[in-house]
């Protein structure tokens, strides 16, 4: 394929980060996962996402969104990081997207070229492809040229930028330290924050080399350069994805009738004020899905799913209705769930309600387990999987995001713990409260029946009742 301008052809592609990071509820090192965007006209990262453990086909699909978004300006960055494109002012930009706009190019991607991963041939991540109107162009097997540009990438990032970071691990044993895991890493915030910076400062302005245009050979080409040039050509479309894209990304579940108990998503029950106008009907959706209601999945957060009000088209949590009305359960996804199920099976429980499985559901996440004995009591795959759910739901939070707004960082492994046995006490609290109508009278103290009166004191005569008159002698 002749590529001529930027956002036609949009390769896509994950690799182990050579480097290690230390994740923020244990503070262990472990290794992630970089996946990245890369505009092959001009060479640009447009978008890159740091992952604990493997990706998702939900990540892929964020990422094609943070592709069509403009990359926020962050606080630490100065004036030579902001919009630099001529032809565009950079306060143009910021109006219209709601906040300053940093030096890397956004567009809608024309086709996507991924390899043969499980990740890339998801169908889920297919039909978000199609959504955002991107044509599908596989790469051949065996056939590195069809997306080299961004194993290119890949290798220049290492030599450039990885190799002179703690902790790293190389490509193989030869070229790894004695024990990279014992370094000062960085946390996983910090590595993504230097890697933005990195794109943003270093390769955006980098001269391209051999990769410079077929129009201009022996220029000195940069991908910003080639970016700005395209577009004084072509002008630039500022279509920016609406907020409510987000939601339309995530798994769909087609659902027939809503009932009075909720909607059930891959084994768990939710419900919500939003479902009680249209219980028990039939939607007025056509097409694929024609009389269905759709709710859509958060895999990386399974506390809340939502649904769209089919007449004033917001977008509604529902909530799980095994959690507690008060406090806060720890953030859980698909792999605790499918886990959750599975014990219950084992188990041989029949719930009545969701709220039943919440204790189990603790017992799963190590709740119970002392703060103390976290280090010793777990295996290092179980801290890891308790990491991984506590930053996808950052990320949920995050993307979830209308605006560029800060969030909470990740909950370490104490707060963790309290806040699964604040969650279940809650959710104890709130069945006594249901089983009685009234509030049961305080009952008084131990032996308090002896200081009310004398043990001496003999009972008066009972005075009340008259004693019968005696019979007469004579009848």
């Amino acid at each position: 394929m002749l590529v001529d301008r930027p956002g036609q052809v949009v390769a896509l592609d994950t690799t182990v980060l050579p480097v290690m990071v230390r994740e923020g509820v244990f503070g262990e090192p472990v290794r992630a996962h970089l996946t990245l965007a890369l505009d092959v006209f001009t060479h640009s990262l447009c978008a890159f996402r740091l992952t604990l453990v493997s990706d998702t086909a939900v990540d892929a699909a964020m990422l094609l969104r943070d592709v069509m978004l403009p990359l926020p300006m962050r606080p630490e960055w100065g004036p030579e990081m902001e919009w630099p494109y001529p032809g565009l002012p950079s306060a143009l930009v910021a109006e219209f997207a709601g906040y300053p706009v940093a030096g890397l190019p956004f567009f809608s991607p024309e086709t996507v070229t991924t390899d043969h991963g499980s990740v890339y041939r998801n169908h889920h991540l297919v039909e978000v492809e199609r959504k955002l109107g991107c044509n599908i162009l596989p790469a051949r097997a065996l056939r590195p040229p069809d997306k080299h540009a961004v194993e290119r990438a890949f290798g220049a990032i290492r030599t450039l930028l990885f190799e002179h970071l703690p902790g790293y691990t190389g490509v193989d044993a030869a070229d790894r330290g004695a024990a990279p895991e014992d370094e000062e890493v960085l946390t996983l915030e910090e590595m993504e924050h230097l890697v933005a910076t990195w794109i943003v400062g270093i390769w955006q302005r980098r001269h391209l080399g051999e990769y410079a245009p077929a129009w201009d050979v022996g220029g000195n080409h940069s991908p910003n350069t080639l970016f700005a040039a395209s577009f004084e050509q072509t002008g630039l479309g500022l279509r920016l994805p609406q907020p409510d894209l987000y939601y339309e990304l995530l798994p769909s579940h087609p659902i027939s009738v809503l009932r009075e108990r909720g909607v059930k998503i891959r084994g768990l029950w939710y419900y919500g004020d939003a479902l009680e106008p249209y219980l028990n009907e039939r939607s007025a959706r056509g097409g694929k899905f024609k009389g269905r209601w759709c709710v859509h999945r958060e895999p990386r957060d399974r506390r809340t799913v939502f649904f769209q009000d089919p007449l004033t088209h917001d977008w509604h949590e529902l909530r799980w209705t095994g959690l507690p009305p008060v406090g806060t359960v720890p953030a859980f996804g698909d792999r605790r769930v499918s886990e959750l199920l599975a014990a219950a099976r084992e188990a041989d429980m029949r719930p009545r309600t969701d709220a039943e499985l919440l204790p189990l559901l603790l017992e799963i996440l190590a709740a119970r387990a002392p703060v103390s004995s976290w280090k010793t009591a777990t295996t290092r795959s179980e801290r890891i999987n308790h990491a991984r759910d506590e930053t996808q739901a950052r990320a949920a939070a995050e993307d979830r995001a209308a605006a560029p707004a800060p969030v909470s960082p990740v909950t370490p492994m104490p707060q963790r713990v309290e806040q699964a046995v604040s969650g279940l006490d809650a959710e104890r609290r709130h069945r006594r409260e249901e089983a009685v109508t009234t509030r049961p009278t305080k009952p008084a103290r131990l032996g308090a029946s002896y200081r009310t009166g004398n043990l001496f004191l003999l009972p008066e005569d009972d005075t009340d009742h008259p004693q019968p008159d005696p019979p007469d002698e004579g009848a």
